[in-house]
Order: structure tokens, then C-alpha cells, then sequence
């Protein structure tokens, strides 16, 4: 198996290693994991699906937990890294001809005059960019000419030099089926009452609002908006931010410093990874949603302090996603509110997959778990994904925006919020909650569950391994190979299907995949047409790689032993 999927069988999500002194079978697992409940002999880890149910203690969760991460097939492995390998040969082949004028090269690099002087690019991530990234560069940065709904249009180009330029041929593709977008909601439209209120705004607001928040920039739908997301979140009170990314990367470094201590979990966005760099923190990293190796990192911080000095921890930070966006996986929140408070740490929890997309109200994994929000410290989240607009927040106790306004650089330095931007969030919020007199919110939040269930159990059906939680409308389907990245995006174009392929280094190197992100505006025909050409696909490109076509769920219990370290 590969280097990755044994770190997510470490993180408790396909199948546990050696723990609590029992012994392993083949390639270190324990194939005993489900004896609590049913003894079964299985020839390997699999299935790599699990139940997570309330417990005794405490009662953490009171729905089934249920998520799949599939071993990587050990043949897949070995020609995905053949793969790499060989691209890496013919890659410093053509550096060589290119070396000697034999090839030409288009990308940036050093100039002759500056051949002595320390590199400006990197070397590595250079040599990716004009060797691997450029055959299959046609799979992104697609040019779309409509609005990214259930059926958008796409700007046909075509490229004569191997993706090194673009051409446009004046074409259209015409309802192409959008299997790429965040519109969780369907709210990304350019009809109805939130297109209309925009519009509206548009007119009496303007577009560009040309100063800060705490200068000429501080507007009346600004202070109505955050109002409203404070009642949507039930918190205190909020403060938006007119960049989502900005509202991690911006907000984090004004809540810790030096001597204070983040735990990030290891596939946290890059913004959040970014804000923690920027603050200056000590950042110590625990296994992706393993609440072992989280405790563990909390009592080593507790028991041992700062490095050197043994002082204890200004603050200790725990900072995590309620949908990871390229796993599909929904967070522990109980287990970490349990252990947050078990060891007086702080949360940071960002919901920008979730929110609006999780929870029986739309009101994200606190929703989706029955929690409280009061347990979680910093509530963040993005309007660009559910609510089909742009900008982020910040929610939590009064005292703590009060802070963030006047020592938050996305407050003091950052252009305020688009009018139209958050008259639109103010109208599809209200859709939500049921404050605009109709029950569409509420319709779009069960449709959505609805389309995320059944798209998901239709591809584990057809044969192909996926990511993530059942109830997450983000579905990665693992493809590997890197010439099976484009391959796959290209083929489902030509029969009229948008999707998004990933690659290094949005993942590990050997973990490429499409994801897909599926909305409340999708309709079951739209759904079943793309699951035919994906099945059609797969088969053509030979990438139906699951072992077992329908695997129902073993229960487990919560496992509550102390985390250990264990050899691969």
C-alpha cells in the first residue's frame, strides 16, 4: 500500500494499526478491529468502511459516523509510481535537449546573467511545472461563459504547442453538466429572488464600496448581514471579511503569537496553514481526524511546555475543517470539543465546506452533530460555496470581533464587502432559516442530502473507490496515475460532463483523483446521465479500482485507547 493510505489506516479510518499491544497481522494491521461487536475473518483490512456510534461515555455521537477510505490496490501503487518514474526520466531527457537548443522551452527560468546568483524558482517544482503539470495543463483553468449552475457553458480552446499556449475557436459547449462547482445550494444563479435583490443593490449601492471598514467603507447591509450571520450561527456576534482566504490567513496571526502553541490537522486548507505560519506559533501537526494522536500532541504540550525555557503554552489552538475539501471527510467535531475541554484548549473551527451544506437546518457540522456552538471558540466559514457569493466570517463571543476589528488586518486594510455581494448573502441566508415566507431553504437542504447519498452509494455500486463521509456532497473518486488525470477530465468533456481532476501538489504525489461536488440544483436525470458516462468512463480507462462493488458497514465502537507510535 502506499505511504498515504497507510497514514490514513494510522488515522483510525480505514483500518487501525497495532495498538494497545495486540498483534498485527500481515503489513502491521489488526484484522481483529470489529471483535466487540461480530467476529468475522477477513482476508485483509477491508472493508474500509466504519460505523462511528454513540457510546456509554458521554454520548458523543447520536447518529452513525460512517466514512470509506479504501486501501490503494498494491498493483495500482507500483504502476502509479512507475508512472512518475518514467515521466521523471523523459522530463530530464527533454531538459537535456532543451539544454542544447534541440527543444524549445516556453516556461520561466533563469536568465544567462543570472546563472550565478541564488535560484529565483524552485528547482523541483519548476521541473513539475514544464515536465508533468504541462501535458495535462488542458484539464484546468477552463474558461466558463455562463453561470456555474447545474449546467453551465464552457469556452472551447484548443492549444497547437502542447499546452504551452491557448487558442480560443470562438465555440461554445453548450449544458455541460457542472460536477465541479461549490454550489452546494444551488444559490450561484441568475434568476430568482437572490439574483433579483442583488441586482437591486447593484442599482442603488454600486459595486465597489473604495475604502475600508474603519474608514468610509462601513455600510448599513454590512452591519445588517453580520447581524444576521451572528443569528444564523447563534453566536454572540460576527464580522465578515470580503475574502474568504484572507479571512484564515488574516484573522489567525491576530489571535496567537509567539508562545503559543497550534495543532492543524495534517490536510487543513492552505490558507489555515498560512495564517498559522504568519502568526508566528509554534505549529505542531496531528494525524488527519485521529483524536489519539490530537490527545497525545495536547498532553506532550501540557506536560512538557515551550521548548527549552519548559514555560507553559500562552494559548494551545486547536484548528480544524468541518468538511475537508479534498478528502471529503467530515471532522470529529464531539471528540474534539471533548478533548478541547478536557485540556482547556481553544477551538478554531472553519467551516467553509459545510456550512449551509450539513446539518437538518443548513447549519453546518455543529448543526450536522447537535452541538453547541458555545463549544467552539472561533467560528469561521466562507460565503462562496453555499450561499453562492464571495467573502468570509468570523463569528464567536462579543469580545473576541471587538478584538479582531481593530487588530485584524482584513479589518483595517482590506476593501470592504461588495454591496451586491452581501445583499446576496443576506438573501439566500434568509432562504435558509425560512425568513424569506417559503420553504425553498429548507427544499434545498434535503434535496442536497438526498443527491450526496445517492451519488455516492451509485459510484461505490459501479466500482470505483471514493473519499470521505457518506453525508459529504464533496466525493473524491481516486484515479492514481498521472496519465489518467487528464485522460479522465478530457473524456468526460467530450460527452458533455465537467469535472475536476486533482493532482500533486493539491494532494500526495500518488493520491491524484476527480472530485466531484454535487448540488441541491442538480436533478436525479442530471445525476444519473453523469453516473452513466462516468461508469462508461471508468471502464475505458480501466480506473474501477474498488475490490468490492457493495461492502455494507461493520460497527465499531469509539476507540478511546491512548495513542501510540507504530513502525509501518
Amino acid at each position: 500500500m502506499t505511504e498515504c493510505s497507510a497514514n490514513k489506516a494510522a488515522n483510525g479510518e480505514a483500518c487501525h494499526q497495532t495498538t494497545n499491544g495486540r498483534k498485527p497481522g500481515r503489513n502491521g494491521y489488526v484484522k481483529n478491529r470489529f471483535h466487540l461487536h461480530r467476529q468475522k475473518k477477513q482476508k485483509s483490512c477491508y472493508p474500509k468502511e466504519k460505523v462511528q456510534q454513540a457510546t456509554t461515555h458521554g454520548g458523543l455521537y447520536s447518529r452513525p459516523f460512517i466514512e470509506s477510505f479504501e486501501e490503494t490496490p498494491m498493483l495500482v501503487a507500483v504502476f502509479t509510481y512507475m508512472g512518475y518514474g518514467i515521466l521523471t526520466i523523459f522530463g530530464y531527457l527533454r531538459d537535456f535537449l532543451r539544454q542544447w537548443k534541440i527543444e524549445k522551452c516556453h516556461i520561466a527560468r533563469e536568465r544567462e546573467e543570472q546563472k550565478e546568483f541564488v535560484p529565483l524558482y524552485q528547482d523541483f517544482e519548476n521541473f513539475y511545472t514544464r515536465n508533468l503539470y504541462m501535458r495535462i495543463r488542458d484539464s484546468w483553468n477552463r474558461p466558463i461563459c455562463s453561470v456555474p449552475g447545474a449546467k453551465m457553458d464552457l469556452a472551447e480552446r484548443v492549444s497547437h504547442d502542447y499546452n504551452w499556449t491557448f487558442h480560443y475557436t470562438g465555440n461554445v459547449l453548450k449544458d455541460v453538466i457542472n460536477l465541479g462547482s461549490y454550489n452546494y445550494l444551488g444559490f450561484a444563479e441568475n434568476w430568482g429572488a437572490c439574483a433579483d435583490a442583488a441586482a437591486d443593490m447593484t442599482m442603488k449601492y454600486g459595486v465597489g464600496v473604495a475604502s475600508t471598514r474603519q474608514e468610509m467603507g462601513n455600510l448599513d447591509k454590512h452591519e445588517e448581514l453580520e447581524q444576521l450571520v451572528a443569528r444564523f450561527l447563534g453566536v454572540e456576534a460576527s464580522m465578515v471579511i470580503g475574502m474568504g482566504f484572507a479571512t484564515n490567513s488574516m484573522n489567525i496571526p491576530a489571535l496567537t503569537g509567539k508562545g503559543c502553541l497550534i495543532l492543524s490537522d495534517e490536510l487543513n486548507h492552505t490558507s489555515l496553514v498560512l495564517g498559522a505560519r504568519l502568526s508566528g506559533s509554534t505549529i505542531r501537526v496531528f494525524k488527519h481526524n485521529n483524536m489519539q494522536s490530537l490527545e497525545k500532541l495536547l498532553r506532550d504540550a501540557i506536560v512538557h511546555g515551550q521548548p527549552r525555557t519548559h514555560r507553559p503554552w500562552k494559548k494551545i489552538l486547536i484548528v480544524v475543517e468541518g468538511i475537508y475539501s479534498m478528502e471529503g471527510s467530515i471532522v470529529r467535531l464531539p471528540e474534539v470539543i471533548a478533548l478541547k475541554k478536557r485540556y482547556k484548549a481553544y477551538l478554531y473551527l472553519d467551516e467553509a465546506h459545510s456550512i449551509g451544506a450539513l446539518g437538518p437546518r443548513g447549519g453546518g457540522v455543529l448543526d450536522y452533530f447537535g452541538l453547541d456552538p458555545r463549544d467552539v471558540d472561533i467560528m469561521m466559514g466562507t460565503f462562496t460555496k453555499s450561499f453562492g457569493a464571495a467573502g468570509g466570517y468570523i463569528g464567536g463571543r462579543k469580545d473576541l470581533i471587538d478584538y479582531l476589528r481593530a487588530h485584524s488586518h482584513s479589518a483595517a486594510y482590506a476593501t470592504s464587502m461588495s454591496p451586491p455581494v452581501a445583499q446576496q448573502i443576506i438573501t439566500s441566508m434568509k432562504c435558509i432559516l425560512g425568513e424569506d415566507g417559503t420553504t425553498i431553504g429548507r427544499d434545498r437542504i434535503r434535496r442536497l442530502a438526498e443527491n450526496t447519498n445517492y451519488f455516492r452509494s451509485r459510484l461505490r455500486e459501479i466500482g470505483f473507490i471514493i473519499y470521505g463521509n457518506n453525508d459529504s456532497p464533496v466525493i473524491p473518486v481516486m484515479l492514481y496515475m498521472p496519465a489518467k488525470i487528464g485522460a479522465f477530465g478530457r473524456e468526460m468533456l467530450k460527452r458533455n460532463i465537467g469535472v475536476v481532476v486533482v493532482g500533486f501538489p493539491a494532494t500526495p504525489i500518488i493520491e491524484s483523483r476527480a472530485r466531484f461536488c454535487v448540488s441541491a440544483s442538480h436533478t436525479r436525470d442530471m445525476l444519473d446521465t453523469a453516473l452513466s458516462v462516468i461508469s462508461e468512463v471508468g471502464d475505458l480507462l480501466q480506473v474501477k479500482y474498488s475490490q468490492h462493488r457493495t461492502s455494507p458497514p461493520l460497527e465499531q465502537p469509539f476507540d478511546d485507547g491512548p495513542y501510540e507510535e507504530t513502525d509501518d
